[in-house]
């Protein structure tokens, strides 16, 4: 018979309903690396069955866990392999005509946003870098759901001042309209991203992975106002580990579910301290929890290393508890 915790049971729905908990998205992260063609129109009926394949239950499957477990999942997204690589393969690089495919897609999918209109050019420009780069202003002002990025820069290969100039010519160009806040220009970017909007699959990514984004500004300010006001820092920086463990869990338990019902490998978790429009739901309400006068006072920086510092110690040894459960597991399938 399972006993439930009243507490819990109360502590989840307050997280919940008072405090803005939520999946802030399940992306999908899918590997275009199989629709090269020197014909455009090839690569876009390619690009237009892949998605159409993979994801084609996710929207239907998300809303049923949320009605299961009453979880709000906000966004349900894609993120597919940099389309400069993929563009590169034609003859003639129509890149707009690729991004309005996949736009359209999202559309016909019911997906809220799709990135991975990007390029990497951190060391250089190949031509297809560079078609991209110039056709990014046209494409995010004829789409409604494209989120497109370039990384220019890495501390190991250094800065590609070319591509610094530009890009500050390419956001002015994409500044009418909401085309500049579905484009992010990085630098050491990830080598995958699944969370926008600079989102895209990296290239050593498997066919298919989804990926869950938690929401958390909201339930870690709230865990941090339960505390004495006397508690010191490391009773502060253990509270946060512990409201980051019982957010992240929630967050797992709905992707891996999720990803079994796709039947596709369930990939990362992310708690996301990004605030959203919602009262209560900043990381600026954070910090005066902790103390702090207001956001940018003394401290702001001190406070904000801590508390990322804290969810990154925690997701770390998350992940090393998950190799040793994985790695006993095996040695008990094998009896030693």
């Amino acid at each position: 018979m399972t006993v439930f915790d009243e507490n819990l049971i109360l502590e989840t729905i307050n997280m919940i309903k008072l405090y803005n908990f939520d999946i802030r998205t399940v992306t999908l992260a899918i590997s275009l690396r199989d629709c090269l063609s020197e014909d455009v129109n090839i690569v876009c009926d390619k690009i237009k069955r892949k998605l159409d394949k993979h994801a084609c239950n996710l929207v239907k499957y998300a809303n049923d866990i949320e009605n299961d477990y009453s979880i709000p999942i906000v966004n349900k997204r894609i993120a597919v392999t940099p389309i400069s690589l993929i563009g590169e393969s034609c003859s003639v690089k129509d890149y707009v005509k690729i991004a309005k495919t996949l736009d359209d897609s999202a559309k016909n999918l019911g997906i809220d946003f799709i990135g991975g209109f990007s390029a990497l050019v951190e060391k250089g420009f190949t031509k297809g870098d560079l078609a991209l780069i110039e056709a990014i202003p046209e494409a995010l002002s004829v789409t409604d759901r494209l989120c497109s990025s370039v990384n220019v820069a890495t501390s190991k290969a250094g800065i590609n001042m070319d591509a610094v100039l530009k890009m500050a010519d390419t956001i002015k160009k994409s500044a009418d309209g909401i085309g500049a806040a579905k484009l992010v220009v990085f630098c050491n970017a990830v080598g995958d991203n699944p969370f926008m909007a600079g989102a895209f699959c990296g290239y050593g990514e498997p066919e298919c992975a989804l990926n869950v984004g938690v929401s958390g500004p909201g339930v870690v300010r709230a865990a941090i106002m339960d505390l004495d006001k006397k508690a010191d820092l490391g009773v502060l920086s253990n509270k946060i580990k512990q409201t980051a463990y019982k957010i992240t869990t929630t967050g797992e338990l709905i992707g891996r579910r999720l990803a079994k019902m796709l039947d596709i490998p369930f990939g990362v978790i992310d708690l996301s301290l990004a605030p959203t429009p919602a009262i209560g739901d900043s990381v600026a309400q954070i910090f005066q929890a902790m103390g702090l006068e207001h956001a940018g006072a003394h401290g702001t920086t001190a406070a904000l290393a801590m508390l990322n510092d804290a969810v990154k110690k925690f997701l770390c040894r998350r992940f090393i508890g998950c190799i040793y459960s994985c790695i006993g597991r095996r040695r008990h399938d094998r009896g030693g």
